[in-house]
């Protein structure tokens, strides 16, 4: 009988969980934050976040930021921005548009506007990652990560 239960108990513990999109991750725990009107959210950081979090905070999404370096990954403290008066988030959408079963890149010719230029799309680039107008200026295309507006 007691072996039954070590037994029950190793099966339960055989459930890992990992990640196959870490992008698609961040977008839904920022939406998710903002949905609850958090003021601050913290996200597992990586590379690619950090540089994404930075393009929110220039393009004035995001209040402010901090990279906390705690254990081999660290985390991003992003604090959320809102309207004072009437309280209304500055992100009104985070698509994720290129995601890892169907990867979209886009050429510096096509490169997608969005909300005919009041919103920015987030790509990655060889020059590393940029919004949409930098990689026209620059005449470079690359994978488009996501659409904010």
């Amino acid at each position: 009988m007691v072996v039954l239960n070590i037994v029950r108990v190793g099966l339960i513990n055989l459930n890992f969980y990992y990640m196959t999109d870490p992008l698609a991750d961040y977008l839904t725990r920022l939406r998710n934050a903002i949905q609850a009107k958090h003021r601050v959210v913290e996200v597992p950081a990586s590379n690619l976040k950090k540089e994404i979090t930075k393009i929110l905070f220039e393009k004035g999404y995001i209040l402010n930021y901090k990279f906390v370096e705690d254990g081999p990954q660290g985390t991003i403290k992003v604090a959320l921005k809102y309207d004072p008066i009437n309280k209304v988030n500055a992100i009104k959408k985070l698509e994720r548009i290129s995601s890892p079963g169907m990867r979209k890149y886009t050429g510096y010719k096509d490169m997608p506007r969005v909300i005919n230029g009041l919103g920015i799309a987030i790509i990655s680039t060889s020059k590393g990652v940029m919004t949409n107008k930098e990689a026209s200026d620059l005449k470079i295309g690359g994978e488009v990560l996501c659409y904010v507006y």
